[in-house]
């Protein structure tokens, strides 16, 4: 798995646990986009319909669902600055501030936000950090398809 993606090198996080990344701010407007088997893991977890939380979306597939942002901007599930879904907050949400591109030819490149206030905080991430990243990723997906064809 060495050679599949790449990542920045001498990068520093640490979660300030300011909930900026769960809406919008002054200069934008985020977009918690969803797949198919987290709207459900959500939905089954909360006893919610998929609907009271998103909305279904098109043009950013895999994702087909936009978490709703009913307050100020704020995701659907932020109450008083924390994650009422932490254990099974979506893939998006779990990689912030970072994001991973397709490059093709099954290559992938990490690239990050200086937006978020975490940046440069210690302590400095190493390859393993990123490694679990991709991993959880790749899990996602495989899921994702699964629950895909099931439905179809």
């Amino acid at each position: 798995m060495t050679d599949l993606f790449e990542y920045p090198k001498h990068v520093s996080f640490n979660c300030s646990l300011c909930a900026r990344c769960c809406g919008d701010t002054e200069d934008r407007v985020r977009q918690i986009l969803l797949l198919q088997m987290e709207a459900q893991r959500i939905s089954n977890a909360t006893g919610l319909g998929i609907e009271k939380f998103a909305t279904k979306v098109s043009g950013s597939e895999p994702y087909i669902y936009r978490m709703r942002k009913p307050v100020d901007g704020k995701c659907f599930f932020l109450k008083e600055s924390r994650c009422t879904i932490y254990s099974i907050r979506p893939l998006i949400c779990r990689f912030y501030p970072f994001q991973l591109k397709n490059l093709g030819n099954n290559r992938y490149v990490f690239s990050y936000t200086n937006k978020c206030l975490g940046i440069g905080k210690d302590p400095q991430l190493t390859r393993d950090f990123f490694e679990n990243l991709f991993n959880q990723f790749t899990k996602a997906f495989e899921e994702n398809s699964e629950t895909t064809q099931e439905t179809t």
